[in-house]
């Protein structure tokens, strides 16, 4: 099984729409760190995985220097990992999503 890896940063603002009282309700901004999984029993035409240059190409057209609301209606760590992870294509297993050094979200299939 081929595993292939790609991190991408990008920096994107948003709020949270919380039951409780808390600063992230304020619109703020992230540098965000994201690390798409990737496997195949067999490699491509390519001799690769898959391109990984599609998979940044469209995470950072959808979400770098954006407001995240604008894309997804409650932008948690957990609900940006998801939506990644419907981005990044068929042989995409699973994704990380680091906000902070301390807060870091995972969707897998």
């Amino acid at each position: 099984m081929y595993i292939l890896i790609k991190t991408i940063k990008v920096s994107s603002s948003h709020y949270l729409n919380l039951n409780h009282n808390s600063k992230d309700r304020n619109l703020h901004g992230h540098n965000y760190v994201i690390k798409v999984f990737c496997r195949s029993e067999s490699l491509n035409e390519d001799g690769v995985v898959c391109d990984c240059s599609k998979i940044k190409n469209a995470i950072v057209e959808a979400f770098d220097h954006k407001e995240l609301n604008r894309l997804i209606p409650q932008p948690t760590m957990e609900n940006i990992a998801k939506y990644v992870f419907d981005l990044s294509g068929d042989k995409c297993f699973k994704v990380e999503i680091m906000e902070t050094e301390n807060n870091k979200a995972v969707y897998e299939k």
